[in-house]
């Protein structure tokens, strides 16, 4: 049996806040391995990178889900009783549920409305002296996906209620005050959803047999029952809230075209180079660096010990810029995806494994589309200027952002060619 390193702290967490992204790699590195103990959040804890470890973590017959994520996460970001935490056949169905919600036309229609709502932000930009990009994209989105899931809400709520999807994001990672302002907000945008649920069900609104909103409500369980109102909220929120943190992602991809400048023209005349240089945003700029399961039964994996009821963290953060699958991984390189060979395992910004039945993320495509747009309305749509401004990223900081959050100005419509 060989020894797994041990993480020369007793208690690692504070390191971890420390660090941030970089707390597993930076280890790894350390102890010329991609593979360490550490005591994080008083658990004992297996920490893994890379494309072997991703092909092992995502093997559920070693691992499950259930009571893996860290409690100030699921109070935060993933909700009590979501398909995150669920295994099994009752994982598949619950994962099912959202398959079904990602068809072509489903993305093309949420990619349609997140259009036309950049087309009226980019007009009422035009009055103001600058924008705040990422809080303005957060709304965008956050406006088409309730249209596109059939959830009704108040123009004078609008602003409120996509507070709070940004706060459980942004809080997810924090501690103090940014923690308690997304577990605020979650308290608020599950209360919402409940009501609406009931009200769905209770026949009170009308809702699109087709919407998000009637689907959910009315999706039975693995035992065939009705989701209590409180988590077909959670899964609702599920829908909502990961648009909104697709604004994080145009944010980074605006980012990318300020400091590769061109790559602008050649985005805007030709949409062969969309995907490629949104994968590397995708790969480059991935906003939470770990995920976790725990050890299902005692197991042995090239010679070392995995005890059962260990947590294992995957480290998204270093499995994506690992020199042995990518080169260069730390450049900006959109051209590198005609050349190397990219697979679920070592190219997970949201996860790996197969969607329709790993953990990895059902709303990749949704994500891919709406950066896709993003990209098109920046370079296609509108001109601007990038004033000088904190463009530096905090690394240590879950999940990261610019420090001004990518401030735009003089915003006009592109000429008509």
């Amino acid at each position: 049996m060989v020894y797994i390193p041990l993480d020369s702290s007793r208690e690692s967490s504070v390191a971890l806040l420390r660090e941030g992204n970089t707390f597993i790699s930076t280890r790894c590195e350390r102890y010329d391995t991609d593979i360490f103990r550490a005591r994080l959040m008083m658990e004992k804890t297996i920490c893994l990178r890379g494309e072997a470890a991703a092909r092992l973590f995502y093997d559920e017959q070693r691992f499950t889900r259930e009571g893996a994520a860290p409690g100030l996460l699921v109070k935060t970001l993933f909700g009590v009783g979501g398909v995150q935490g669920l295994d099994g056949e009752a994982h598949r169905v619950r994962k099912q549920m959202f398959m079904d919600l990602m068809s072509d036309a489903d993305i093309e229609e949420l990619t349609h409305y997140a259009a036309e709502e950049w087309q009226q932000a980019i007009e009422s930009w035009q009055r103001q002296t600058q924008v705040v990009l990422h809080s303005a994209v957060q709304r965008i989105h956050f406006r088409a996906a309730c249209r596109w899931a059939g959830v009704p809400v108040d123009e004078d709520a609008v602003d409120t209620r996509c507070a709070e999807q940004a706060a459980m994001i942004d809080g997810a990672g924090g501690v103090a005050s940014r923690h308690w302002q997304a577990r605020r907000a979650r308290k608020h945008s599950e209360a919402w959803m409940a009501a609406l649920v009931e009200q769905v069900r209770g026949n009170r609104i009308q809702v699109d047999e087709d919407r998000a909103l009637f689907r959910v409500s009315w999706h039975r369980d693995v035992q065939g029952d009705l989701l209590t109102p409180q988590v077909a909220a959670v899964e609702l929120l599920n829908l909502l809230r990961p648009t909104v943190a697709i604004a994080r992602f145009v944010t980074f991809a605006a980012l990318a075209l300020h400091e590769h400048p061109g790559w602008h023209e050649t985005l805007r005349q030709d949409d062969a180079w969309l995907e490629p240089f949104v994968q590397e945003v995708r790969r480059l700029y991935g906003f939470f660096p770990f995920l976790a399961a725990r050890v299902r039964e005692d197991f042995e994996w090239n010679g070392y010990r995995f005890p059962k009821g260990w947590r294992v963290m995957l480290d998204l953060y270093g499995t994506n810029r690992d020199p042995r699958s990518w080169a260069q991984p730390d450049e900006f390189r959109p051209e590198r995806y005609e050349r190397e060979a990219i697979n679920a395992y070592n190219f997970i910004p949201q996860g790996g494994g197969e969607h329709a039945v790993n953990h990895r993320c059902p709303g990749e495509w949704f994500t891919i589309a709406l950066i896709k747009e993003g990209v098109r309305q920046l370079t296609r749509h509108m001109t601007y200027e990038v004033p000088k401004q904190d463009l530096r990223i905090d690394w240590s900081r879950m999940p990261i952002i610019p420090e001004s959050r990518f401030v735009i100005a003089s915003i006009r419509p592109a000429a008509t060619p």
